[in-house]
């Protein structure tokens, strides 16, 4: 079975190398077009939640709006830390 691969790839040495370059320029295109992260994202799911209201102060923006939608995501399943930041 070699020997006939072999013989055949001796006596037919053009298609043999337009089969390998074919195979190159397909593997070249694959290894471009391959979706793969060169450094993998291991941090957490994060969530930012952005409001804006222009007549509260930083102390009532904590009070009327931070503190409620902290209360209501602290019922989600998984949920590992909340953090929250209210300025001006």
């Amino acid at each position: 079975m070699i020997d006939k691969i072999i013989a055949f790839s001796v006596r037919n040495p053009l298609m043999i190398g337009a089969m390998t370059l074919i195979m190159a320029v397909a593997g070249g295109y694959s290894l471009k077009n391959l979706p793969i992260d060169a450094v993998p994202d291991v941090t957490n799911n994060q969530v930012d939640v952005i409001t804006y209201t222009p007549s509260l102060a930083s102390l009532e923006m904590e009070m009327f709006v931070t503190s409620p939608i902290e209360m209501a995501m602290s019922n989600i399943p998984g949920l590992l830390q909340t953090r929250s930041i209210s300025i001006l």
